[in-house]
């Protein structure tokens, strides 16, 4: 057989077998970690397709995307001997340079996020509680980003060498002792009676106001119409005053008066008019008033 003949078909024969082994497609936003019988090799692969590669290489993709990892009631002791819970999210991505070593110490992303990055937040976090005076400080906005940025500076001093890039450490929610909460619960109970107490108080005080307002206006009728009643009262004095003056110095006042209510009875159909003695100067009834006895 041709030499060159068989050293095609024994190509041939390789590339059947080993084809899809000499291709390696590391994802977007991944680093690819290659092994050779266990041993992991130093250089990251990039993302994008690789041609050739060793056919017997093992491949792992590591995810150096930037991620957020959520810690529930993490806490926090501090010097008032109380226990805070502290709900935080770490922002962090894997640094792709160092996608081999990280593999061979450590495993995968998810390895190396336990191992390194979770237990040191715990024990940060309580590092820096017992430099925090009281539980009810974290109510406090500079409280909470003092946590924030000590955790994150210190927690990246110590990562970073581990492969692990911290972009940001966030407070996301504060959980206090019961006992500390049961004790703002109710001042909040009293502060709202006490508010209750105040609105009904201001209630009663608009209420005798305008009871008060009420009786003075009352009272000022009342005077107005005891005013009026002096005023007619001492019109009608000043008019018998005046009569009884009018009588007492012309007698022909009264005859005048009689003279005027004849006048009105004949003006009425209905009444009727009786004289007296025909021997009398007035025979007229009424006329005779205000004349002398005689």
């Amino acid at each position: 057989m041709n030499p060159k003949l068989t050293i095609l078909l024994a190509v041939a024969l390789l590339l059947l077998i080993f084809g899809r082994q000499l291709f390696h497609q590391v994802p977007a936003g991944h680093v690819g970690v290659a092994s050779f019988f266990g041993e992991v090799i130093d250089k990251p692969f990039s993302e994008g397709p690789h041609f050739p590669v060793n056919p017997l290489y093992t491949w792992r993709d590591i995810d150096v995307r930037e991620k957020t990892h959520k810690m529930a009631g993490v806490e926090v002791p501090t010097r008032d001997q109380l226990l805070t819970k502290v709900d935080m999210s770490i922002q962090y991505r894997l640094d792709g340079s160092m996608a081999p070593l990280m593999y061979r110490e450590t495993g995968d992303e998810t390895m190396v996020v336990a191992v390194h990055m979770l237990p040191k937040v715990r024990a940060l976090v309580r590092e820096a509680g017992t430099r925090i005076a009281r539980a009810e400080d974290f109510f406090l906005e500079e409280t909470r980003d003092n946590l924030a940025v000590e955790i994150q500076g210190r927690l990246s001093e110590f990562v970073t060498p581990k492969g692990i890039i911290v972009d940001e450490v966030l407070i996301r929610g504060i959980n206090l002792p019961p006992v500390l909460t049961n004790a703002i619960e109710q001042k909040k109970e009293r502060e709202q009676a006490v508010e209750r107490q105040k609105a009904e108080l201001e209630r009663f005080r608009t209420e005798q106001q305008q009871q008060v307002a009420a009786a003075s206006a009352q009272r000022a009728a009342a005077e107005e119409q005891a005013q009026r009643q002096r005023i007619l009262a001492d019109a009608r004095a000043y008019e018998i005053e005046a009569v009884n003056n009018a009588v007492s110095t012309n007698p022909a006042y009264i005859q005048l008066q009689a003279l005027e209510a004849l006048k009105k009875m004949s003006e009425d159909p209905a009444s009727k008019i009786y004289f007296m003695d025909s021997a009398s100067p007035q025979p007229l009834p009424l006329m005779h008033m205000g004349e002398q006895a005689r």
